[in-house]
């Protein structure tokens, strides 16, 4: 009896895992199949557009990323970009005052109230058809903005996102190396998500949505959950422009990353409670099975390890103990590694990215249930600075 309860112990962590990571991806082509959304491209269709920005103490990147976006190959007359500064304290607003355009709008706030509240206010000033969104820090491509509204012709779609990717560094740190092969991996799944025309999340550092569709956002949620869950809800299809990319320097704090995804974590089960309305059916199957279970996925990897280890009499899981111990020597061996400022191969990067994504997954849902909310927050400051577009 006793060898039943283990086996299924780890059999259901075992199950659990596998679902997560490759589960629910070949669930999602699957469905593909039967029930693929293709958009009805209309020819020449340039609406106005109005990019939105709110940055706090953003002075190393604001220059270029305003001059980067008003240049972009869009017509001139149907491009607008308002920026918040949300009551930064360094020469961001001096920056933003130097820039002549007609075509930005800059909108200072006294005192601090927080992402969403500050993309709030630009909301009602905005006078596009569309809202594009992205961060102080992104590059975005010339031609992106062109690729990513010819999808909007079809009246069916109300959400459009783009992919963001990490800078190559010369010397490739274990978490900048591991947060490129994430990046990777959740590409991969959007665009399954995207097929069947329901992207569950979008990427903060560009997405556009009708303005129409614009919901007042709460102070404590993310912009990038909060506004597809609404937008999903009303009927509207959700879809990734694989041709639309941002660009951001590579994180290289494992602190920094931990509390970057500790927060991620954090706003997404506070607005899967709040807004669990808007999921239903197939998007909230999405949600559970691509959020929610894999910010829990340290339970199935601690039923897996007991499991294992009260099995061990067995040669076979005698064996899979001994792969465990390798596998979290590993990832302890990345987190020295990047101590040490030294680079990580593959074989220490994932195992210490996997440990330090999933760890700060679990704490920050945790977090949000006992009242910890994130309205404000302190940028990364490592992952700010130039980099070459």
């Amino acid at each position: 009896m006793i060898f039943f309860f283990w086996f299924a112990l780890f059999c259901i962590g075992v199950a659990w895992l596998a679902y997560v990571y490759a589960g629910y991806p070949l669930f999602l082509w699957v469905s593909g199949l039967w029930r693929k959304f293709e958009p009805q491209f209309v020819h020449d269709y340039l609406p106005k557009v109005s990019v939105l920005i709110s940055a706090r103490n953003e002075e190393k990147d604001i220059e270029w990323k305003v001059r980067e976006t008003l240049s972009w190959n869009y017509p001139a007359d149907r491009l607008e970009l308002i920026v918040a500064s949300d009551a930064s304290v360094d020469r961001t607003d001096e920056i933003l005052q130097s820039i002549h355009d007609s075509r930005l709008r800059y909108v200072r706030m006294e005192s601090r109230v927080g992402k969403n509240e500050a993309l709030n206010r630009l909301a009602k000033i905005a006078t596009g058809n569309l809202l594009l969104f992205s961060d102080a820090n992104s590059h975005i491509g010339k031609d992106c903005l062109s690729g990513m509204v010819r999808h909007f012709s079809d009246s069916r779609v109300g959400c459009v996102t783009g992919t963001e990717h990490t800078q190559s560094e010369a010397e490739e740190l274990a978490v900048s190396s591991g947060t490129r092969a994430y990046l990777d991996y959740e590409f991969g799944v959007t665009r399954l998500e995207s097929r069947v025309g329901s992207v569950i999340v979008c990427d903060g550092s560009l997405f556009a949505i009708r303005r129409s569709l614009f919901h007042t956002l709460q102070p404590d949620l993310a912009n990038d959950l909060e506004l597809p869950f609404w937008i999903g809800s009303k009927g509207y299809a959700l879809l990734c422009d694989p041709s639309a990319w941002a660009l951001e320097k590579a994180m290289r704090s494992p602190r920094e990353e931990f509390n970057r995804k500790k927060r991620i974590c954090g706003q997404g089960a506070l607005g899967f409670w709040r807004l669990r309305h808007c999921l239903r059916g197939f998007r909230g199957w999405q949600f559970v099975s691509r959020k929610v279970l894999r910010w829990l996925s340290l339970i199935p990897m601690a039923m897996i390890l007991a499991g294992t280890i009260m099995l061990s009499r067995h040669p076979f899981f005698a064996l899979l103990v001994a792969l465990q111990a390798v596998f979290y020597i590993l990832a302890f061996g990345g987190w020295m590694l990047n101590l040490r400022d030294q680079q990580g191969g593959p074989l220490f990067t994932m195992p210490f990215y996997f440990m330090l994504v999933n760890l700060a997954a679990i704490i920050g849902v945790f977090q949000a249930c006992t009242g910890r909310r994130f309205a404000v927050w302190e940028v990364a400051v490592l992952s700010r600075g130039r980099q070459n577009a």
